[in-house]
């Protein structure tokens, strides 16, 4: 069973909710998890849970990353900073995936770090499971976004290789033999959107390998047409957020009509069950976290306000992603088209 070091200091509600988490997934899995961050903290919110003390252990870390901090100064001056200890824990072989919910810059930097390239990445991407209509029965409900905040602008042979290393995940985590790869675009033409787009579609319409399906817009995001997107780290991360945003929305909305009419209320109570599901399908703790891909090691990266539910579910896909071999799928896909 995969060990799984977690940041138990990172995040807006640490490490209560993360350490929530942990025992929550030590009670329902047999993962191992090994929490870091002020040992005294992590065992006095433990003392107050149920857990099985078999799955979980401790590993003392002086010092956090603030989420307002800046990564690269924080970094420097605390050198026993919960996530550079993770990260090293990883790199060491001493556990095989880290967690964290904590600054972003903070986790590429000390993942940057501590954790090897694999062989021909020219840049890492922080790629996202997200919800989406299906288009046929059996269709995998979540498609894969990246790059979604490891990089702002890249060129072109970079979204060909975000378009390999999102493949080869969905082959292998989402068991899709053949995963449909789109290119965000503004336009579905193949010129569309400057140079780097331009050359990017070239490329990939060019690469036997990848079922590339062309340009897809804004309104194909939430569609079953493709099951992997490729964009810059700045797109990404407005869209992903987007998508998260929708829930509140919907909650605001009902909230309104439901103070308003009696007409509108009765139409609410009707709608009920359809804004349930998209409260819960826009909902970022269903999913577990974004996984960093073009290392040999793991990072799955965890939205700043998870609670335990997000947290338990981030430690599963981490652990699944370790048993199945994603890594080294991902490698493989890499020199097969640098070949």
């Amino acid at each position: 069973m995969p060990v799984i070091a977690v940041d138990a200091m990172g995040g807006d509600f640490a490490p209560e909710e993360i350490v929530k988490g942990v025992a929550g997934a030590s009670l329902a899995t047999a993962i191992e998890c090994v929490l870091v961050g002020d040992e005294p903290r992590i065992q006095a919110v433990l003392d107050t849970l149920s857990y099985d003390p078999s799955h979980i252990r401790i590993h003392h870390a002086a010092d956090a990353v603030g989420m307002q901090e800046a990564p690269r100064e924080a970094l420097r001056a605390k050198r026993d900073a919960s996530i550079s200890v993770g990260a090293k824990l990883v790199a060491e072989g001493q556990a095989d995936a880290l967690v964290s919910a904590g600054n972003t810059g903070a986790c590429l930097l000390a993942c940057a770090r501590e954790f090897r390239v694999v062989k021909g990445v020219r840049k890492p991407a922080l790629a996202s499971v997200y919800p989406r209509h299906v288009d046929h029965p059996g269709q995998d409900p979540l498609a894969l976004l990246l790059d979604v905040g490891a990089t702002v602008h890249c060129d072109a042979a970079d979204l060909v290789q975000f378009a390999v290393m999102g493949n080869a995940w969905a082959r292998r985590a989402s068991k899709t033999a053949r995963p449909k790869v789109g290119l965000l675009n503004m336009g579905a033409e193949p010129f569309r959107g400057g140079d780097v787009l331009a050359a990017a579609h070239e490329r990939l319409a060019a690469l036997p390998a990848i079922d590339f399906i062309g340009n897809v817009e804004g309104s194909d995001v939430a569609e079953g047409r493709a099951d992997v997107i490729v964009c810059e780290g700045l797109l990404g991360s407005v869209v992903l957020k987007f998508i998260e945003g929708i829930a509140g929305v919907v909650n605001d909305v009902a909230s309104y009509a439901v103070r308003q009419r009696l007409l509108w209320r009765l139409g609410m109570r009707l709608l009920s069950g359809g804004l349930r599901e998209v409260a819960h399908l826009t909902e970022h703790a269903a999913y577990g976290g974004a996984p960093l891909l073009g290392f040999e090691q793991l990072l799955v990266k965890v939205h700043e306000r998870s609670r335990a539910p997000a947290i338990a579910n981030a430690v599963k896909l981490a652990a699944k992603t370790v048993r199945d071999g994603v890594v080294a799928e991902i490698a493989a896909a890499v020199q097969e088209v640098r070949a």
